[in-house]
Protein backbone atom coordinates (compact mmCIF):
# COMPACT_ATOMS: atom_id res chain seq x y z
CA UNK A 1 0.00 0.00 0.00
CA UNK A 2 3.00 2.37 0.39
CA UNK A 3 1.67 4.12 3.39
CA UNK A 4 5.03 6.00 4.24
CA UNK A 5 4.50 7.38 0.33
CA UNK A 6 0.99 8.93 0.78
CA UNK A 7 -0.55 11.01 -0.69
CA UNK A 8 1.42 9.59 -3.85
CA UNK A 9 -0.44 6.14 -3.20
CA UNK A 10 -3.43 7.14 -2.07
CA UNK A 11 -4.23 7.43 -6.19
CA UNK A 12 -1.82 4.73 -7.07
CA UNK A 13 -0.47 1.57 -5.36
CA UNK A 14 3.48 1.79 -4.48
CA UNK A 15 4.86 -0.67 -7.20
CA UNK A 16 3.33 1.15 -10.33
CA UNK A 17 4.52 4.67 -8.94
CA UNK A 18 7.22 5.64 -11.93
CA UNK A 19 10.81 6.65 -10.93
CA UNK A 20 12.89 8.80 -13.68
CA UNK A 21 9.63 7.40 -16.15
CA UNK A 22 9.35 4.19 -15.55
CA UNK A 23 7.06 2.21 -12.90
CA UNK A 24 8.92 0.28 -10.44
CA UNK A 25 7.28 -3.12 -11.43
CA UNK A 26 8.20 -2.56 -15.10
CA UNK A 27 11.88 -2.30 -14.21
CA UNK A 28 11.37 -5.46 -12.65
CA UNK A 29 9.47 -7.05 -15.49
CA UNK A 30 11.33 -5.36 -18.20
CA UNK A 31 15.04 -7.28 -16.05
CA UNK A 32 13.81 -10.63 -15.87
CA UNK A 33 12.75 -10.52 -19.61
CA UNK A 34 16.43 -9.54 -20.33
CA UNK A 35 17.03 -12.76 -18.43
CA UNK A 36 14.85 -14.29 -20.52
CA UNK A 37 12.16 -15.18 -18.04
CA UNK A 38 8.93 -14.46 -19.01
CA UNK A 39 6.60 -16.70 -16.70
CA UNK A 40 5.29 -13.72 -14.05
CA UNK A 41 3.40 -13.98 -10.96
CA UNK A 42 2.28 -11.03 -9.91
CA UNK A 43 0.39 -11.05 -6.45
CA UNK A 44 -2.31 -7.76 -5.90
CA UNK A 45 -4.24 -6.81 -3.55
CA UNK A 46 -4.60 -2.62 -2.79
CA UNK A 47 -5.94 -1.25 -6.48
CA UNK A 48 -5.51 -4.36 -7.57
CA UNK A 49 -7.62 -2.63 -11.15
CA UNK A 50 -4.55 -0.53 -11.83
CA UNK A 51 -1.94 -3.55 -12.27
CA UNK A 52 -4.52 -5.03 -15.20
CA UNK A 53 -2.53 -3.28 -18.08
CA UNK A 54 0.53 -5.28 -17.57
CA UNK A 55 -1.06 -8.42 -18.72
CA UNK A 56 -2.13 -6.38 -22.07
CA UNK A 57 1.70 -4.62 -22.24
CA UNK A 58 3.53 -7.83 -21.13
CA UNK A 59 3.35 -11.22 -22.01
CA UNK A 60 3.35 -14.19 -20.09
CA UNK A 61 2.22 -12.24 -16.80
CA UNK A 62 -0.56 -13.42 -14.54
CA UNK A 63 -1.87 -12.28 -11.73
CA UNK A 64 -2.73 -13.63 -8.26
CA UNK A 65 -5.20 -11.91 -5.98
CA UNK A 66 -3.82 -11.98 -2.33
CA UNK A 67 -7.67 -10.87 -0.61
CA UNK A 68 -6.22 -10.50 2.77
CA UNK A 69 -3.48 -7.54 2.05
CA UNK A 70 -5.01 -5.09 4.61
CA UNK A 71 -4.97 -7.68 7.47
CA UNK A 72 -2.28 -9.71 7.16
CA UNK A 73 1.27 -9.48 6.71
CA UNK A 74 3.24 -10.67 3.71
CA UNK A 75 3.28 -13.99 4.18
CA UNK A 76 -0.93 -13.87 2.46
CA UNK A 77 0.98 -12.81 -0.54
CA UNK A 78 3.37 -15.60 -0.74
CA UNK A 79 0.52 -18.13 -0.12
CA UNK A 80 -1.38 -17.01 -2.32
CA UNK A 81 1.39 -18.05 -5.17
CA UNK A 82 2.58 -21.04 -2.85
CA UNK A 83 2.33 -23.26 -6.13
CA UNK A 84 4.58 -21.61 -7.82
CA UNK A 85 7.97 -21.24 -5.46
CA UNK A 86 9.72 -24.25 -6.38
CA UNK A 87 12.01 -23.42 -9.00
CA UNK A 88 11.16 -19.60 -9.32
CA UNK A 89 13.15 -16.26 -8.17
CA UNK A 90 10.99 -14.57 -5.77
CA UNK A 91 11.15 -10.52 -6.21
CA UNK A 92 9.56 -7.56 -4.11
CA UNK A 93 7.41 -5.86 -6.69
CA UNK A 94 8.53 -2.16 -5.05
CA UNK A 95 11.93 -2.01 -6.09
CA UNK A 96 13.92 -0.34 -8.97
CA UNK A 97 16.52 -2.61 -11.20
CA UNK A 98 19.28 -0.75 -11.73
CA UNK A 99 21.57 -3.68 -12.98
CA UNK A 100 19.80 -6.36 -14.48
CA UNK A 101 22.56 -8.95 -13.79
CA UNK A 102 20.96 -9.18 -10.20
CA UNK A 103 17.94 -11.01 -12.14
CA UNK A 104 19.98 -13.36 -13.45
CA UNK A 105 18.57 -17.14 -12.84
CA UNK A 106 21.65 -19.44 -12.56
CA UNK A 107 22.67 -20.20 -8.97
CA UNK A 108 24.27 -22.74 -7.41
CA UNK A 109 22.06 -22.97 -4.37
CA UNK A 110 18.66 -21.84 -3.08
CA UNK A 111 19.31 -18.42 -1.14
CA UNK A 112 19.07 -14.14 -1.62
CA UNK A 113 21.07 -11.54 -3.38
CA UNK A 114 23.13 -10.31 -1.05
CA UNK A 115 25.76 -7.20 -0.85
CA UNK A 116 28.58 -7.42 1.71
CA UNK A 117 28.50 -4.36 3.81
CA UNK A 118 31.92 -3.10 5.85
CA UNK A 119 29.48 -1.30 8.49
CA UNK A 120 25.71 -2.20 9.33
CA UNK A 121 22.86 -0.96 8.16
CA UNK A 122 18.76 -1.25 9.09
CA UNK A 123 18.36 -3.61 7.31
CA UNK A 124 17.95 -7.28 7.18
CA UNK A 125 22.16 -8.68 7.39
CA UNK A 126 22.92 -12.31 7.07
CA UNK A 127 26.04 -14.03 8.82
CA UNK A 128 27.41 -16.76 6.70
CA UNK A 129 29.55 -19.55 8.02
CA UNK A 130 32.78 -20.73 6.79
CA UNK A 131 31.31 -22.30 3.71
CA UNK A 132 29.20 -19.53 2.77
CA UNK A 133 25.83 -20.64 4.37
CA UNK A 134 23.86 -18.64 5.67
CA UNK A 135 24.29 -19.16 9.71
CA UNK A 136 22.42 -16.47 10.98
CA UNK A 137 20.30 -13.40 10.10
CA UNK A 138 20.15 -10.10 12.12
CA UNK A 139 17.89 -7.08 11.39
CA UNK A 140 19.69 -3.54 12.65
CA UNK A 141 22.93 -4.72 13.29
CA UNK A 142 26.40 -2.49 13.48
CA UNK A 143 28.90 -5.14 12.29
CA UNK A 144 30.08 -6.01 9.03
CA UNK A 145 27.85 -8.61 7.37
CA UNK A 146 25.77 -9.57 4.01
CA UNK A 147 22.72 -7.13 3.22
CA UNK A 148 20.24 -9.10 1.54
CA UNK A 149 18.38 -7.81 -1.44
CA UNK A 150 14.68 -8.14 -2.71
CA UNK A 151 15.60 -10.83 -4.84
CA UNK A 152 15.86 -14.75 -3.99
CA UNK A 153 16.30 -18.13 -5.24
CA UNK A 154 14.76 -21.65 -4.93
CA UNK A 155 15.23 -24.44 -6.54
CA UNK A 156 13.01 -27.57 -6.75
CA UNK A 157 13.83 -29.74 -3.55
CA UNK A 158 14.03 -26.35 -1.41
CA UNK A 159 11.05 -24.68 -2.82
CA UNK A 160 9.03 -27.71 -2.27
CA UNK A 161 9.78 -27.97 1.12
CA UNK A 162 9.38 -23.42 1.98
CA UNK A 163 5.72 -24.52 -0.14
CA UNK A 164 5.05 -27.09 2.78
CA UNK A 165 6.11 -25.03 5.94
CA UNK A 166 4.44 -22.18 4.48
CA UNK A 167 1.18 -23.75 4.08
CA UNK A 168 1.71 -25.17 8.18
CA UNK A 169 2.49 -21.74 9.55
CA UNK A 170 -0.43 -20.56 7.69
CA UNK A 171 -3.07 -23.24 7.94
CA UNK A 172 -2.15 -25.14 10.83
CA UNK A 173 -0.66 -22.08 13.27
CA UNK A 174 -3.02 -19.77 11.48
CA UNK A 175 0.51 -17.28 11.90
CA UNK A 176 -1.26 -14.25 9.76
CA UNK A 177 1.41 -12.11 10.66
CA UNK A 178 4.59 -13.24 10.13
CA UNK A 179 6.80 -12.29 6.86
CA UNK A 180 7.41 -15.40 4.64
CA UNK A 181 11.08 -14.54 4.90
CA UNK A 182 10.75 -15.47 8.57
CA UNK A 183 10.11 -19.09 7.70
CA UNK A 184 13.89 -19.54 5.62
CA UNK A 185 15.81 -17.34 7.79
CA UNK A 186 14.73 -17.48 11.30
CA UNK A 187 12.20 -20.08 12.10
CA UNK A 188 13.38 -23.39 9.62
CA UNK A 189 16.97 -21.80 8.93
CA UNK A 190 18.36 -25.43 10.13
CA UNK A 191 16.58 -27.02 7.57
CA UNK A 192 18.15 -25.35 4.42
CA UNK A 193 21.70 -24.30 3.27
CA UNK A 194 21.18 -21.20 1.88
CA UNK A 195 24.03 -19.32 0.19
CA UNK A 196 24.12 -16.11 -1.31
CA UNK A 197 24.43 -14.72 -4.56
CA UNK A 198 26.57 -11.74 -4.44
CA UNK A 199 25.54 -8.56 -5.75
CA UNK A 200 26.35 -4.65 -5.36
CA UNK A 201 23.63 -2.42 -3.22
CA UNK A 202 23.70 -0.57 -5.60
CA UNK A 203 22.62 -3.03 -8.26
CA UNK A 204 18.43 -2.95 -6.61
CA UNK A 205 17.03 -0.28 -4.51
CA UNK A 206 13.97 0.04 -2.45
CA UNK A 207 12.15 3.61 -2.20
CA UNK A 208 10.73 3.40 1.50
CA UNK A 209 9.13 6.91 1.68
CA UNK A 210 8.58 9.68 -0.21
CA UNK A 211 11.30 11.84 0.58
CA UNK A 212 13.01 9.26 -0.58
CA UNK A 213 11.46 9.14 -4.10
CA UNK A 214 12.13 13.25 -4.13
CA UNK A 215 15.70 12.51 -3.84
CA UNK A 216 15.92 10.25 -6.43
CA UNK A 217 13.22 11.84 -8.69
CA UNK A 218 13.23 15.68 -7.94
CA UNK A 219 10.51 15.91 -10.05
CA UNK A 220 7.92 15.13 -7.42
CA UNK A 221 9.16 17.85 -4.89
CA UNK A 222 6.50 19.67 -6.84
CA UNK A 223 3.82 16.97 -6.26
CA UNK A 224 0.67 18.27 -4.74
CA UNK A 225 1.51 21.91 -4.38
CA UNK A 226 -1.20 24.20 -5.39
CA UNK A 227 -3.86 21.43 -4.79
Amino acid sequence: MGIRMRPLTEKIPKPLVKVNGTAMIETIIQGLHSQHIEEIYIVVGYQKEKFQFLTEKYPHITLVENPYYQTRNNISSMYAVREHIPNAMMVDGDQVIYNREILDPTFERSGYSAAFRKEGVSEWMAVLDEEGIIKDCIVETKSAGWQLLGVSRWNLEDGTRLKEQLEYEYEVKKNYGSYWDNLPLLYYRDTYQLGVKEAQYTDILEIDSFEDLCNIDPSYKTYGQGI
